[in-house]
């Protein structure tokens, strides 16, 4: 099955900086996914096109959901890389726990990545998050209840927060959205 139009431009530059985020090899997942590591570096130097199973499992191995290995509208000329438009940002997460979040970076490629995340009314995760990674939010909008590291914070907009590796949670107990800009260091979707 062909599936140049639906993957992303940068399918393959995002896979290798998930891998590396996550401190595999080429090795590592090409032994988790049952592929020869030649296979798996051409579709990181998007030379070979995986099927919609090697993507699955690709999706499964790196911890990330299947769409976000597709790609988004298609950036007019001279603006990929550069610039993301909102009609055109990348879905990410499973939205399940009623987070939907959005990349706001042109991809992955960067040593951090910014997300446009909304969380739901009366919506929480559902259980407490822990990553190696260095974040820090920006709350445009809603109100928004967060334990970072056993600590309590309620969130206003105009506020700000930063995790640290911490062990976190969020909760949206209120009528309204909450609106946040996170950076995430290094890139986790």
């Amino acid at each position: 099955m062909h599936q140049s139009r639906q993957m992303s431009q940068t399918l393959g530059a995002d896979m290798r900086a998930l891998r590396k985020a996550r401190g595999l090899t080429l090795s590592d997942l090409a032994d988790t996914l049952g592929r020869s590591v030649g296979w798996l570096s051409q579709v990181e130097r998007d030379m070979s096109e995986p099927s919609i199973t090697d993507l699955r499992h690709i999706a499964k191995a790196l911890d990330v959901s299947v769409s976000m290995l597709f790609s988004h509208a298609p950036a007019p000329a001279g603006e990929a890389g550069y610039v993301v438009r909102k009609a055109t940002r990348r879905p990410i997460g499973s939205g399940e726990a009623g987070l939907v979040e959005e990349l706001l970076s042109p991809d992955l490629t960067d040593d951090f990545e910014m997300v446009h995340s909304t969380f739901e009314p009366h919506s929480q995760i559902g259980e407490t998050v822990t990553r190696p990674t260095q974040e820090v939010g920006y709350l445009i909008s809603g109100k928004l209840d967060l334990v970072i590291g056993g600590k309590a914070f309620t969130i206003n907009p105009g506020d700000s927060f930063r995790i640290r590796g911490e062990p976190f949670k969020w909760i949206n107990p209120y009528d309204k959205p909450a609106v946040a800009i996170w950076a995430i260091a290094p890139p986790v979707y």
